[in-house]
């Protein structure tokens, strides 16, 4: 027979679970919201709008690691896209700011959400060139694609499997997209 305790744990055990769960879901929605108003203010060249998103940010981060840790939060999926959307961002504002990417030391955020937000960056890159090549400063254009292929040059040395194989695959079709527009940017400077 089944104990009648022994259930009434496991009961107590799903519910908090799953109280945690809608939790963690709702805020990393908030901060995977907010990245991606980020993202595009970076693209807009509103550092000052960036930069306050990334302080509430880092502050809804915070306040998921002190509720629930590190180990609760990656079993959540809303909660690795939101980490990896964060560090798509703040990849692409140290890139567009003349900054190093480094690791941000308040979080304690995980490899593969560093990884798949460099990856994703590529593609910002690709925007904000686009943007910049529209305003006719190819210089930009040329100097994002010598930043791309250098991280590209580096991610070759992962050997990625699963998800983020996908993501590198999808950085790399990223990276020709920018050889294409620096090609057609000297064709049309020869003409």
């Amino acid at each position: 027979m089944i104990n009648a305790k022994f259930l009434n744990n496991l009961r107590q055990d799903y519910q908090r679970n799953e109280s945690e769960r809608h939790q963690i879901i709702n805020i990393s929605n908030q901060i995977l919201f907010e990245a991606k108003k980020t993202i595009f203010a970076l693209q807009r060249q509103d550092y000052k709008i960036a930069e306050e998103k990334f302080i509430t940010i880092e502050k809804n981060f915070k306040k998921l690691e002190k509720e629930f840790g590190q180990n609760r939060l990656q079993r959540e999926g809303a909660y690795r896209a939101a980490a990896e959307e964060y560090l798509e961002g703040k990849t692409f504002y140290s890139i567009i700011k003349n900054k190093k990417i480094l690791k941000v030391k308040e979080l304690s955020l995980n490899y593969e959400a560093y990884l798949g937000g460099l990856c994703d960056m590529i593609g910002e890159l690709v925007r904000f060139a686009t943007n910049q090549a529209a305003q006719g400063d190819f210089t930009a254009v040329a100097k994002i694609k010598k930043i791309a292929n250098e991280i590209m040059a580096q991610l070759v040395d992962f050997d990625f499997t699963g998800y983020l194989r996908t993501k590198y695959d999808q950085a790399r079709n990223h990276l020709r997209k920018l050889e294409v527009m620096s090609y057609e940017i000297k064709l049309r400077n020869k003409e």
